[in-house]
């Protein structure tokens, strides 16, 4: 395997594992049954069984495995690419990823807890999602600016 191989894939499992650690850890204080209740946002127990907005929730168990083959696909490009700068990123993205499909195999849906509520209703998420939206926008950032990824 060569030096730039070993070193994406370095930083792409260990920003993963990071993400879906700290994720899982979060996710864990309301399944034990933390709640807390503010004007704006509630931190609440959420199981999604859709993706965004509970989209394509009458999928029901096929969804997961729908998920895995796409990230999957995602991992497959970004090592395939072997470009470093899409490393970290990815990493967020799948880490984010990984961990909203582990909830669906363990606790059947996944685990959401930020409801905003302040002006408007939102969707309830949780932080895997915000690093899968941070991630999405940090790799158009790359594919639009190529300056951005050197190796």
């Amino acid at each position: 395997m060569h030096n730039i191989t070993i070193r994406l894939l370095a930083i792409l499992f260990l920003t993963m594992a990071g993400i879906f650690i700290i994720d899982q850890n979060i996710k864990s204080l309301f399944v034990d049954g933390w709640r807390y209740y503010t004007d704006c946002i509630d931190l609440i127990l959420v199981y999604n069984k859709g993706v965004a907005f509970s989209m394509f929730a009458f999928l029901d168990e096929s969804l997961k495995y729908i998920q895995l083959v796409l990230i999957l696909g995602v991992f497959s490009y970004i090592v395939y690419l072997k470009q470093i700068c899409y490393a970290f990123p990815a990493g967020l993205m799948l880490g984010g990823a990984f961990s909203n499909i582990y909830d669906r195999f363990v606790h059947g849906g996944v685990v959401d807890m930020v409801y905003w509520h302040c002006g408007f209703d939102f969707a309830v998420f949780n932080f895997a999602d915000v690093m899968i939206d941070v991630a999405v926008v940090w790799i158009l950032i790359l594919n639009y600016k190529p300056k951005f990824c050197k190796n």
